[in-house]
């Protein structure tokens, strides 16, 4: 039976239901298709996509363009999952105006939401989205958009003043509006907190096993690229290798003739193939070609 379209209130009820949400990042049309056949609720069109998909060092070099062409490439490979667009650096905290109206694109590129980062800094900017009837998704913890801000990838809220600061910025993105709030790379036990403190689901990555659901990058979990390995990070395949092993294969194959074998060749009915080889034996193939740009010309 086919699964029934994921909405915000669908998420939100199944917060108060107990039902844990998955969800996952996803890139392409290709992907895409392959997580909503799994009955995921939600993709993530993710800037992550600046490192897994364009090689570049971090999130700050993607742009909105680029953004953009990704998520109306997912779109077009979801019937059922809640699909978000993340929106990119500069995109949204510079003028209210441009926040807006960037928000706005994803929406009619395919997207059902976006997604910010920031605490109660962002409360306006939430806001203005919302009244403008876009749907919000919060992001606090580590927000890899201040990734030189914090100095690297590193764990938020480890101590008292910051993980109080933590859950009244969760407590003013609820307030602001809302659906939902990614919770990176903080202590379980404040995500726990969090998570009871607030009406809106709670998506973790690097928050533990309390968060209302869950979140990885594709790539990341099925184990394409083993090289980046956080704490959090489980490997649910290894795809990568698995790659690698079929690839290894084709080349070997082409290599010694053994591919294409007869099955996977087109026949050409004998009858014919006797009147081109005649045709051949008589034909002067520049001529030919000749004759057939004048015709074309």
């Amino acid at each position: 039976m086919a699964m029934a379209k994921m909405t915000t209130r669908k998420l939100i009820d199944k917060k108060q239901k107990g039902t844990k949400i998955v969800t996952i990042t996803s890139y392409d049309y290709a992907f895409a298709k392959l997580v909503d056949e799994s009955k995921i609720d939600l993709v993530l069109v993710g800037d992550s996509l600046s490192m897994v998909m364009l090689g570049h060092r971090n999130t700050l070099a993607v742009t909105m363009e680029e953004m953009i062409h990704h998520t109306k490439a997912v779109a077009r490979g979801i019937a059922n999952a809640l699909i978000v667009g993340d929106m990119p650096f500069l995109s949204y905290k510079v003028d209210l105006k441009d926040a807006v109206y960037n928000a706005g694109r994803f929406i009619q590129a395919g997207a059902e939401a976006v997604k910010i980062e920031g605490g109660t800094e962002i409360f306006p900017i939430v806001k203005a989205m919302v009244d403008a009837d876009i749907q919000v998704m919060g992001h606090i913890g580590l927000t890899p958009q201040a990734i030189y801000k914090f100095g690297g990838n590193l764990t938020q809220g480890k101590n008292a003043p910051a993980a109080e600061k933590l859950i009244v910025d969760a407590k003013n993105l609820e307030k602001a509006g809302v659906f939902a709030i990614v919770l990176e790379c903080i202590p379980w036990q404040i995500a726990k907190i969090i998570s009871k403190s607030v009406s809106v689901p709670t998506i973790g990555i690097g928050a533990g096993p309390y968060c209302d659901g869950q979140i990885l990058v594709i790539h990341d979990m099925l184990g394409i690229d083993t090289a980046f390995k956080p704490k959090f990070l489980k490997y649910f395949g290894n795809v990568g290798a698995e790659i690698r092993k079929a690839l290894a294969a084709y080349k070997d194959d082409v290599e010694k003739g053994v591919y294409p074998a007869a099955e996977h060749a087109y026949e050409f009915p004998k009858e014919e193939l006797d009147v081109v080889t005649k045709w051949l034996e008589d034909a002067d193939l520049d001529v030919e070609a000749e004759k057939l740009r004048i015709k074309k010309s």
